[in-house]
């Protein structure tokens, strides 16, 4: 009998995981996993880029309104490349005001600031906004998308296509898609390069004043991310959901000098993409800790030209060194080395010439970049002729 009850006892708890089973997000390669139901999740740090936890992260799925994300990576470069201003005014084509979905029934001929734009596609994920100021920023929305698809391939997202800059009525088969991994990559290019959008997309609720030939009218705006209400640290980043695509975020947050960068797709439905968006950061507040290297305590001498006019040339470090560790590190157990190529000249400036690497308990965590501070040119005859010339004279001074 007692073996009976144990068999029975050991049924009655496995019944509930039968019945309504959890997929367990893949671990990655030094953290624990976070429980997902959502089809696709992933989780990065912002500084470093490197992978905490994922879940079919490279899944080609529809993206929806997190689309979004790359129309206003776009936008704030080009404010950044001085090609418009927060100030400038658009004008809202017929096209633009044609659009459905989520919307702010802008109105053709209708005059906004860019500014205001912004503000319409971060709270409200408004979609004439987003057509309008790809027409501002490109000339046309499908210029604009030309401009989201190159963008994608430098920042290596292997597994997105736009065919709107929307993410309206999207569908995989007619070539518009991406995945998480590729999401939280325009994620990081936007949150970390332009942080400002955390001043649109932190916001609750706000409005615009419509200004048209039938006069002024108020419309209120209010964010559709719910993170934005109560999580510590958040600074965005943006939401979207379709039928296709179901229910997808990428929630962006900062505690203690670590940005984290959760994305959550194809979620059964929207409460479960804030729960498991949250759980992802909250995993990684929890667990993960970001070491930096400043080289404070390095000197980079001069490095040796073989046959290069100067002779020798001045390094620095690409850039800063940083390390997400996915549980408790001692600092003491990092080591680092400097290793300097050989090198014939002639080379050129802003050139590897090295590498600064990383260990920790033995184990390699990374690189930095070591480069030429200025170029070294290929020394002629001549040179090679003055140099030597110069060194005996120096050595019969010596004598």
């Amino acid at each position: 009998m007692k073996a009976v009850a144990k068999y029975l006892l050991l049924f009655l708890i496995l019944i509930p995981f039968a019945a309504a089973p959890q997929i367990r997000a893949e671990e990655s390669a030094t953290g624990s996993a976070v429980n997902i139901t959502a089809r696709a999740a992933v989780l990065i740090e912002g500084d470093t880029g490197e992978i905490l936890a994922e879940k079919n992260k490279d899944t080609e799925l529809v993206p929806a309104s997190i689309t979004k994300i790359m129309t206003l990576t776009l936008i704030f470069e080009a404010i950044d490349q001085g090609k418009i201003s927060l100030d400038d005014n658009v004008t809202v084509s017929e096209y633009a005001a044609g659009m459905g979905g989520s919307q702010v029934f802008l109105e053709p001929q209708e005059s906004q600031t860019v500014n205001t734009m912004i503000k319409c596609i971060s709270i409200a994920s408004a979609n004439d906004a987003a057509v309008a100021m790809a027409e501002k920023v490109a000339g046309s929305e499908q210029n604009f998308v030309k401009m989201m698809n190159q963008k994608a391939k430098s920042l290596g997202m292997k597994h997105t296509h736009f065919k709107n800059c929307t993410g309206l009525d999207d569908d995989i088969r007619s070539g518009h898609y991406s995945s998480a991994y590729d999401v939280a990559l325009m994620s990081r290019e936007l949150i970390m390069k332009h942080p400002q959008i955390s001043n649109y997309s932190t916001v609750w609720m706000d409005s615009i004043v419509h200004k048209t030939k039938k006069g002024e009218s108020s419309f209120g705006l209010t964010n559709t991310n719910k993170l934005v209400r109560f999580y510590d640290g958040i600074t965005g980043l943006k939401t979207g959901s379709t039928s296709k695509a179901k229910y997808c975020l990428s929630a962006t947050a900062r505690r203690n000098g670590m940005n984290l960068i959760a994305v959550v797709m194809a979620a059964p439905d929207h409460k479960v993409r804030f729960t498991e968006a949250q759980a992802l950061l909250d995993y990684g507040f929890a667990n993960c800790s970001v070491y930096e290297d400043d080289f404070s305590d390095m000197s980079f001498e001069d490095i040796q030209v073989r046959g290069g006019i100067p002779a020798r040339i001045p390094v620095y470090p690409e850039k800063k060194f940083s390390h997400t560790f996915t549980s408790q590190f001692e600092e003491g157990k990092i080591q680092k080395e400097l290793k300097i190529h050989e090198m014939t000249a002639p080379v050129s400036e802003g050139q590897q010439v090295g590498s600064i690497q990383y260990y920790y308990d033995g184990k390699e965590i990374g690189s930095v970049p070591v480069l030429a501070k200025q170029g070294s040119e290929k020394a002629g005859y001549t040179d090679l002729f003055l140099t030597s010339l110069k060194k005996l004279f120096l050595i019969g001074k010596e004598a």
